[in-house]
């Protein structure tokens, strides 16, 4: 018989080899990005909002406190997707509209692409907004074996319908790898999706890893939540913002239930889970980015300074804070490594691979980071120089510690919650100064954006100045095409789809 010693010995030595084996084990990656989630509407940042699975989440793996997405759709999901600033693909202006022959360019593998080859089962649930003009652009030809969701954006939350532009008129915008998707009216579609992520953990065949890619329509606009949701926020007087609040509960139990069917399927163990937002919240549809200065579609930080964190029970650590400099684009190599994936065939990656950082602490490699050069953008003002780069042009960048913004950066407030006041007093300096087109902040001194060091620090702003000439010789022409009359859902059934 065993002796008490020898039975011990043998559960060190049994749990050492199986650590050992889930270590080299490739873990099953599960990636949830939400829609115009504001940096004041998640609790753990002292929101008015209830995120109590989302806190729990967070709690028990890493927050990142110093992460950044970009202020719209479409270039965050294109730098999620490929790895590669938008600058590079040609997504550097606005978002992909509905009726625009515009996508993430086919020569750029997606990251489904990369896990897929690396043997993962790979799918997709939820808002797509990286092109659809072709078949070949669609989500199930970019590496996704499966895919249920929306194409475009701004559908109703419901029947699943959006507005097409150009004729006012609501048309179908839900499919899957078979095709439109007609049965599912009334079904909220944060529910929807939800549940669909659940039947793709339920269903998993678990001799391959799995690759989730939640994309939640939730909490952008419209603002619809069923009414158990509001009714928790009675107290809140503002209307929207009262919508908003039970629109992120529905998200927040959405989680909940997703991360109990990765238990119950016997994967949280061996997952990584990675929550983010796209860009900043919608100040002006119930989203709020207090204490950051401005709100989406801005080059302020409450447009692009994200909610964001790493959790799961491959996690090696958790409970802890992260204030390290990691970009939506580092996603692509930190994932698909994670994942004992290839970099082959890929153009050059702006993203840097995260893990260390991570799961252990060490110092960034990221000390550059270029939120954006649009040089479509209306400019605004004269060039400060010659020689260098073009201030008059909506751009910026982030050096160490100083960020730089130029051109228009979009409206610079700040904006409380509704019902709380301001111990300061506003002025957006566009107004005040209406040539105004450079902006010096230390972000980690000042990272509400107060003080700007301009004037005052001028041998600075020509040196990010000269980041931003290089990152400009870089950049590829934007992809903005004219609308496309085909396009019309109209004229395909009544349903949002490819048209050429």
């Amino acid at each position: 018989m065993m002796t008490l010693s020898l039975r011990l010995l043998f559960a060190v030595w049994l749990t050492a080899v199986s650590g050992r084996d889930i270590r080299n084990k490739q873990p099953n990656i599960v990636v949830v990005l939400a829609d115009d989630y504001g940096f004041n509407d998640i609790g753990y940042h002292g929101s008015q909002i209830f995120t109590p699975n989302l806190d729990q989440l967070a709690s028990d793996g890493v927050k990142l406190e110093n992460y950044y997405v970009q202020p719209i759709c479409s270039p965050t999901r294109s730098q999620l997707m490929s790895g590669r600033y938008q600058i590079h693909t040609g997504l550097q202006h606005g978002l992909i509209n509905s009726g625009q022959p515009s996508a993430l360019p086919l020569d750029n593998p997606t990251m489904a692409d990369k896990m897929k080859e690396a043997g993962y089962a790979t799918h997709m649930v939820g808002k797509w907004h990286l092109g659809y003009f072709k078949a070949e652009y669609m989500p199930f030809y970019r590496g996704f074996d499966t895919y249920y969701g929306y194409l475009t954006a701004c559908e109703n939350y419901t029947s699943h319908k959006r507005l097409y532009p150009h004729d006012g008129v609501a048309y179908l915008d839900l499919r899957d790898n078979n095709g439109p998707i007609y049965n599912e009216s009334g079904h909220y579609s944060t529910h929807l999706f939800t549940e669909k992520a659940i039947h793709v953990v339920q269903a998993h065949d678990t001799s391959k890893p799995l690759f989730l890619y939640l994309a939640y329509q939730s909490v952008h606009a419209p603002l619809q939540v069923p009414g158990e949701y509001e009714k928790k926020y009675s107290h809140i007087q503002d209307e929207k913002r009262r919508t908003y609040a039970g629109m992120v509960s529905a998200m927040d139990e959405g989680m909940g239930n997703l991360t109990k069917a990765l238990k119950e399927k016997g994967l949280w163990d061996n997952t990584i889970l990675v929550f983010s937002t796209d860009n900043g919240g919608e100040t002006y549809s119930g989203g709020n980015n207090f204490p950051l200065r401005g709100r989406k579609f801005t080059l302020w930080e409450g447009g692009l300074h994200g909610v964001g964190f790493v959790t799961g029970g491959r996690l090696p650590v958790k409970g802890l804070v992260n204030n390290e400099l990691i970009h939506v684009s580092d996603w692509f190599p930190t994932l698909v490594g994670l994942a004992q994936g290839s970099l082959n065939g890929t153009k050059p990656l702006d993203g840097f691979d995260m893990w260390d950082t991570i799961s252990r602490g060490t110092p960034s490699e990221r000390t550059v980071l270029l939120h954006n050069i649009d040089p479509l953008f209306a400019k605004r003002g004269v060039p400060l120089y010659n020689d260098t780069f073009d201030t008059s042009v909506r751009a910026a960048v982030r050096v160490g510690d100083m960020k730089l913004i130029t051109g228009d950066p979009g409206k610079g407030i700040w904006i409380p919650p509704p019902g709380e006041s301001l111990d300061f007093h506003i002025e957006d300096d566009r107004q005040k100064s209406p040539e105004k087109n450079v902006w010096l902040f230390n972000i980690t001194a000042d990272p509400n954006e107060h003080h700007d060091l301009s004037d005052q620090m001028p041998d600075v702003v020509l040196s990010l100045l000269g980041y931003l000439e290089q990152f400009n010789e870089t950049s590829v022409p934007p992809n903005w095409p004219h609308f496309d009359w085909r396009s019309s859902p109209a004229r395909h059934g009544g349903v949002y789809g490819p048209w050429m």
